[in-house]
């Protein structure tokens, strides 16, 4: 059974405004592969796509791009933002696609499949996708630092921390995260498939927006449902490290988060 944690409206929008987008570097590996090996570029879906941070990167390069989701407050949020004309959402489970047999060319999940059922999922992409047609799965991985001057060691362990005052409340689903996708990477009927697990990008962000970033956690979603004043103070008292260890008091100032990500690659032929 697929795992449904993103649902209500507010946990929507919070992901919606932190949650990271593609960067520079998996952005580079992804074009390259859809210039490589996506034979027609007629339809492109975006499961899981979330409020649609990454759907539209595919609008100019597919005559139709469907964005699926099924969080429907998450489609709303995708629907509510500026998008191009080819560009469309709709709620639909991943397992369960509202496509005809062998009709698209391309499907991406970026930072979702591993909320899915995974062998329903396998099935479906099998259906839908063309003989010839593709897939891109991504995620960020658990490995994280965060860059400051001479103090990113200090500000890295603090997330670390962090990490392990969420560890009981992270989905045994992160699992798929933990092991860099291989789980999920042999679980693909295709042959013809890769797994890059090296891909690092340096993403600038404010301290106040790092914390939201981390307040769009399943994991502290779930802490805050559990213990919302515990949860609340965690976020508090790591803003309040994190200035005093950059020597800083103003929360909109900047450092990198350095974020090592996973993506397989492949195609159905």
């Amino acid at each position: 059974m697929a795992s449904r944690l993103f649902e209500d409206k507010d946990h929507a929008a919070f992901y919606k405004k932190y949650r990271l987008s593609l960067q520079e570097n998996l952005q580079a590996v992804v074009l390259a592969f859809l210039e490589k090996k996506v034979k027609c570029f007629q339809l492109g879906v975006d499961v899981g796509c979330g409020s649609g941070q990454n759907t539209f990167l595919l609008a100019k390069y597919f005559e139709k791009v469907v964005g699926t989701d099924v969080s429907e407050a998450q489609i709303e949020e995708a629907k509510r933002a500026a998008h191009p004309v080819n560009v469309s959402y709709l709620a639909s489970p991943a397992e369960k696609l509202p496509f005809e047999d062998n009709s698209v060319d391309l499907i991406t999940a970026f930072s979702a499949v591993h909320w899915f059922d995974i062998p329903s999922f396998m099935k479906e992409m099998d259906r839908v996708l063309k003989p010839s047609g593709c897939f891109i799965l991504c995620s960020n991985t658990l490995d994280m630092e965060w860059h400051y001057g001479d103090q990113s060691e200090k500000l890295t362990e603090i997330f670390k921390e962090i990490q392990a005052q969420l560890l009981p409340y992270t989905h045994e689903r992160v699992k798929f995260v933990a092991d860099d996708y291989k789980a999920i990477f042999d679980a693909l009927p295709f042959q013809d498939k890769e797994r890059i697990t090296d891909i690092v990008d340096k993403i600038p962000k404010s301290v106040s927006e790092l914390l939201g970033y981390l307040q769009s956690f399943s994991m502290y979603h779930s802490f805050l449902k559990a213990q919302p004043e515990a949860a609340k103070s965690l976020i508090q008292n790591a803003e309040q490290r994190i200035l005093e260890t950059m020597g800083v008091s103003s929360p909109e100032t900047m450092l990198e988060i350095w974020a090592r990500q996973v993506c397989i690659l492949g195609s159905k032929k």
